[in-house]
């Protein structure tokens, strides 16, 4: 049984505690204890001796730099391009933006689409990168470039401008940015020099008759 202990209390009063058992303070404590982890559990949090609950992510929360795949190829999504002019046929593949917000550079021999902006033919601008044709290989202005998608029909583009930066001039958020706001836009972007990748053509192009 429990026992009984008086207190003096100031002003002269007493009051009466009553002291349970050893075992069964032991008992009430044990029961406190595996709520909490219960608690810490279900919260997702990591248990009390420091454990962690799962694996980190990144500390940067940049899924580009942290080694995120490609893309899967979109249902709607462009599969060539074609520059007749140059006797280009090249295949697209969908990439991300890299940690510079540069498009990620495509797998040799192919061109990267930027999967998460417009669609070549949509309303936005398109964007598009990579070597085309040999060393210096470029399109010119009025030439027509074809996108063809996974559906195997071709939006037509022709050539509106053709600029030349130099590598250590390279602006990305102005290269990437829109002519015309809400107009389908083709921005493919490539390389001048010769056996190296050197300058950088940036092509806009409009579709055709538009």
């Amino acid at each position: 049984m429990g026992s009984l202990r008086i207190t003096l209390r100031a002003g002269g009063g007493r009051r009466a505690e009553r002291r349970l058992p050893s075992g069964t303070g032991r008992l009430l404590a044990g029961v406190a204890w595996l709520v909490l982890l219960l608690g810490l559990w279900l919260w997702g949090g990591p248990p009390p001796n420091g454990a962690p609950a799962g694996p980190a992510g990144p500390a940067t929360g940049d899924m580009a730099a942290a080694g995120r795949p490609s893309p899967a190829p979109s249902a709607t999504g462009p599969r060539r391009l074609d520059i007749p002019a140059l006797g280009v046929r090249v295949p697209v593949t969908a990439r991300d933006l890299d940690e510079h917000g540069a498009l990620a550079p495509p797998p040799p021999g192919t061109v990267a689409w930027y999967a998460d902006g417009a669609t070549p033919g949509a309303p936005g601008t398109a964007l598009m990168a990579g070597r085309i044709g040999d060393a210096g290989a470029r399109p010119a202005v009025g030439q027509e470039i074809r996108v063809v998608g996974a559906d195997g029909e071709a939006a037509g583009f022709t050539v509106r401008e053709v600029r030349v930066v130099a590598r250590d001039r390279f602006d990305v958020r102005q290269a990437h940015a829109p002519r015309d706001d809400g107009r389908a836009e083709l921005r493919l972007i490539t390389c001048g020099g010769t056996a190296a990748c050197g300058d950088r053509v940036i092509v806009t192009a409009y579709p055709a008759g538009g």
